[in-house]
C-alpha cells in the first residue's frame, strides 16, 4: 500500500524523517501512519486517512511509514500495534491513536488540531477588489448576528478578530477565552493570541534606543535583545526582529525556558509574508535539529 500520487501524501523513511516530518512540521502539521502490507485494518484506514487529509487542501500532510522496512522509526515512537497514527506539530508529537477509526472519528481527531485550508481556484478569473469592511462596522454586524444566532460559536471568533482590528484588545481576548475547544486551536485564534501577546510585550518593552545601547554594552543581554526583537516587529522590521530571536536561540536555546523559540513561533503566526516566515522557520529548524 504505497503512498499515492497525492501531493499531500508521501512515504517517510528513517533517512528522510527529520527533514520531511520533524522539520516540515514547523510549517504545517504532519500525520504519521505506521502500517504494514500484511495488516488488514491498515488497508481500510489508509484510504480514509488520505481522503480526510486531501479534504484539508494542504493544511496537513500524511507521512506513511512501513514498519517492516522502518523498524527504527516504529521503535522510536513506541509503536506496539498497527495501525498507529500520530500527529506531529512544531517538531513535537501532539496526539495520536491506535487502530482503525471510521471517517467521522478521523475528522473529529484532526479537527482538534488543524483547520482545513481553502481550496485553490482551478481557473481564477478577474474579480474586482472589494474594500475591507471597516472594523467598527464588522463589530456591530457580528454582534447583531450573534444576538440572532447565539449558538453559532464561529461568529464569536469572527467578532474577536474584528475587535482586535478595532483596537479593543481586552474585549477581543475575552471573546477568545470564551471560545469552545475546537475553535481555540483555529489558525485565526492562534494568530489573534499571538497579536495579543505581542501587544502586551510591546507595552512593557523599553524604547528602541535604550535597548540598542544595552546591547552595545553587553551583546549577551538576552532580555534586551528579546525586547528589541518585539520593538522591531512592531515597527514593521520583521526580518530584523526575527534575527534578534534567532541570535538568542543560537547563543542559548534554553534561555528563559526556551523563550526565543516561543517568540519566533508566535511571530510566525502573526506575519503575512509567507516567504519570510518560511525562510526563518528553516533557520530556526537548523538550530534546533
Amino acid at each position: 500500500m504505497p503512498a499515492t500520487d497525492s501531493p499531500y501524501v508521501f512515504d517517510a523513511t528513517t533517512e528522510t524523517f527529520e527533514t520531511e516530518v520533524l522539520q516540515a512540521s514547523l510549517e504545517q502539521p504532519v500525520l504519521v501512519d505506521f502500517w504494514a502490507e500484511w495488516c488488514g485494518p491498515c488497508k481500510s484506514l489508509g484510504p480514509l486517512l488520505e481522503k480526510v487529509v486531501a479534504s484539508y487542501h494542504g493544511a496537513v500532510r500524511l507521512a506513511k511509514v512501513d514498519v517492516d522496512k522502518e523498524q527504527q522509526l516504529a521503535a522510536m515512537f513506541g509503536v506496539r500495534s498497527i495501525p498507529t497514527v500520530v500527529l506531529v506539530n512544531q517538531g513535537q508529537l501532539v496526539d495520536g491513536f491506535a487502530g482503525a477509526l471510521p471517517e467521522s472519528e478521523l475528522r473529529e481527531f484532526l479537527s482538534r488540531h488543524v483547520q482545513p485550508a481553502e481550496p485553490a481556484d482551478e481557473a481564477p478569473g478577474e474579480t474586482a477588489a472589494v474594500p475591507p469592511e471597516p472594523a467598527a462596522d464588522a463589530v456591530a454586524r457580528l454582534r447583531g448576528e450573534i444576538a440572532a444566532d447565539p449558538d453559532k460559536a464561529e461568529l464569536r471568533l469572527d467578532l474577536a478578530v474584528a475587535l482586535m482590528r478595532n483596537g479593543e484588545a481586552a474585549a477581543a481576548e475575552a471573546e477568545l477565552d470564551a471560545l469552545p475547544a475546537n475553535l481555540a486551536t483555529d489558525d485565526r485564534a492562534r494568530r489573534l493570541r499571538g497579536q495579543l501577546e505581542f501587544a502586551r510585550l510591546l507595552a512593557d518593552a523599553a524604547p528602541t534606543d535604550e535597548l540598542r545601547l544595552r546591547l552595545a554594552r553587553d551583546e549577551n543581554d538576552h532580555a534586551a535583545r528579546e525586547q528589541l526583537g518585539i520593538r522591531l516587529l512592531a515597527e514593521g522590521e520583521a526580518a530584523a526582529g526575527l534575527d534578534q530571536f534567532l541570535t538568542i536561540l543560537k547563543a542559548d536555546r534554553d534561555w528563559n525556558e526556551g523563550r526565543a523559540k516561543k517568540r519566533l513561533i508566535a511571530a510566525f503566526s502573526i506575519l503575512d509574508d509567507e516567504e519570510l516566515v518560511g525562510t526563518y522557520r528553516r533557520r530556526m529548524s537548523s538550530l534546533l535539529f
